[in-house]
């Protein structure tokens, strides 16, 4: 978590006569290729150099990587040179294992890489002489000044390395309050994390956040640990109730993602809570429990309201939305779809938009309002179109022709059951063209009726009223027909 300054490396005598030869002697050359050489080598030192001694001439003679060994066990740091030459051999190990999988391997071999040897060297070494002294402090710092250098993606096996060197000699420093201890937690943590391993980065990561409880103590970039901890805490208590919720382990995933909640309430970081609870919410409507659904996402909307947050609103409308369709309350969610709707084209969400809009249709087309279906259906569409995504392109275009398809067939249902000289011509002409019958006079009074119906029903009138109003409205189509 300390990110330290760039120290100026330390090479003994060897090493800086060894780096003037750089590059380094392949390993391919014939053997009377490589006896020329070094005569070349000897004589040159011949001509150029006087009393050099054997050890200065075998720098120049030695490859880098021997160099630096050499120096390793001249002055003594024999753990270094252990440590130094178990890596050696396992990034020789892995690029071998790595140039068989791929041809594309282009990683140079550790000899080839004087910089990162003159790093091994230095931290190694200062880190072995701190050992030696129990400046378990300076242990860690060097250790982790080493993690950091190889944090890149071919190297993160030698990052995690130092990581977990970094881990055991936390636990023998006992003059910071544990600061140390706290930090390697959380890179073990990450370490598992990113390995897959939920379960035992779950595990650090609480050790992390219990270490930091209370504590005033920060990060290079001046975020306090103890947020880092909720956030690092949160986000792996959310995949591994992603993978409950994938084996239909509801009450599980309910119940870590309620602890999770409750460690974004003690983090004092508002987003952070209403994220807890938007995951909680949604587990909830998984299990079926849509009433403590709904209580959470209000709760999520709350928040996201007073952190004047648009897009969070919009996803707790749309997650609302989705526990009411659950329901079977259809106008409450389309109202919260329509929300969606406004929110996502004023903030430019297409994504949002496709997934509201394709909802809106879902719902209309279950309802048997096929025009208005279409209608979303084709939102979604055109929007896909623009975001050059051709799945979700090939997607909203199957449910747009599904809505179409509905749509054509109740009209000429309708021509044929009207059966008048209209609605053959309608019929007529769409069997040449294979397009759209315009719209017909008798479909819209139907849907007149049909409306009218619906609100009669819903409005719980009685059912004479009803029979009057489809009685009237039928004499006033036929009367106009």
């Amino acid at each position: 978590m300390t990110t330290l300054p760039p120290l100026p490396l330390t090479r003994p005598k060897l090493t800086s006569l060894a780096r003037q030869k750089l590059p380094c002697t392949p390993k391919n050359l014939a053997r009377a290729q490589l006896i020329k050489e070094k005569d070349d080598i000897d004589y040159y030192l011949e001509v150029n150099f006087k009393g050099l001694s054997k050890e200065e001439v075998a720098a120049y003679r030695n490859s880098y990587k021997k160099n630096i060994c050499v120096d390793m066990l001249r002055e003594g740091y024999h753990k270094s040179f252990t440590e130094l030459f178990a890596l050696m051999e396992r990034w020789d190990v892995l690029r071998e294992a790595a140039k068989v999988r791929s041809i594309f391997w282009l990683q140079k071999p550790l000899e080839e890489q004087p910089e990162k040897l003159d790093h091994f060297y230095h931290y190694l070494t200062r880190a072995e002489n701190a050992e030696r002294k129990e400046y378990f402090e300076d242990v860690y710092n060097n250790l982790y000044a080493l993690a950091c250098y190889f944090n890149t993606p071919e190297d993160k096996w030698v990052r995690n390395h130092f990581y977990e060197r970094c881990f055991k000699i936390a636990q023998l420093i006992k003059i910071d309050g544990g600061k140390k201890e706290a930090e390697a937690h959380a890179h073990m943590g990450l370490l598992y994390e990113e390995d897959g391993q939920l379960s035992e980065a779950a595990e650090h990561y609480e050790a992390f956040h219990q270490l930091t409880q209370g504590r005033i103590w920060k990060d290079e970039t001046g975020r306090f640990l103890n947020l880092l901890a909720c956030e690092s805490l949160l986000r792996t208590y959310r995949l591994l109730s992603d993978k409950m919720l994938e084996n239909k382990e509801y009450k599980q995933a309910i119940r870590i993602l309620i602890k999770a909640s409750e460690i974004a309430k003690e983090g004092s970081d508002k987003k952070m809570e209403g994220e807890a609870s938007y995951y909680l919410g949604l587990a909830y409507l998984a299990a079926g429990e849509y009433e403590t659904a709904l209580t959470v996402l209000n709760t999520y909307g709350k928040i996201s309201t007073d952190l004047d947050d648009d897009l969070s609103l919009g996803r707790a409308y749309e997650a609302t939305a989705k526990v009411l369709q659950s329901q079977g309350e259809m106008k409450e969610a389309i109202k919260y779809l329509k929300k969606v709707l406004k929110i996502a084209r004023n903030n430019f969400q297409n994504l949002d938009i496709v997934r509201a809009s394709t909802m809106l249709g879902d719902i209309y087309n279950e309802k048997g309002y096929y025009s208005k279906a279409s209608e979303y259906f084709q939102q979604a569409f055109d929007t896909t179109r623009e975001l050059m995504n051709m799945p979700l392109m090939n997607e909203t275009k199957v449910h747009y022709g599904i809505a179409k398809a509905h749509q054509l067939m109740l009209t000429i249902n309708n021509c044929i059951e009207t059966a008048d000289i209209t609605s053959l011509d309608h019929l007529l002409s769409w069997k040449e063209s294979r397009s759209d019958i315009a719209p017909d006079l008798i479909i819209g009074i139907l849907n007149n009726q049909q409306y009218v119906l619906n609100s009669c029903k819903e409005c719980e009138i009685s059912s004479f009223l009803s029979v009057q109003c489809h009685t009237l409205l039928t004499r006033a189509s036929v009367d106009r027909c």
